[in-house]
């Protein structure tokens, strides 16, 4: 990645830099250990902030346990839920 010295802040010199620049160099490291989720617009749209999403998710959780037999597993829970 070529830099001009006009786009480094003033108190930085290219030679403080002496690998010089990566773009995304740490992004697999940080998506790996990110839990960041990207909605569908069609979905963000219905929920006005984090708290919002996170308060709805937690009640399908809570009312997904409820229902929930002991021994079922989670994942033929959801196929039977798609599937409905």
């Amino acid at each position: 990645m070529n830099v001009d010295r006009n786009d480094l802040r003033k108190e930085y010199r290219l030679s403080d830099f002496p690998g010089g620049f990566v773009r995304g160099k740490y992004a697999k490291r940080i998506r790996a250990s990110s839990n960041v989720v990207v909605l569908k617009p069609e979905v963000a749209e219905a929920f006005p902030n984090e708290e919002a999403v996170n308060e709805a998710l937690l009640s399908l959780l809570e009312i997904a346990r409820k229902v929930t037999k002991p021994g079922t597993s989670r994942s033929a829970k959801v196929k039977s839920a798609h599937s409905a």
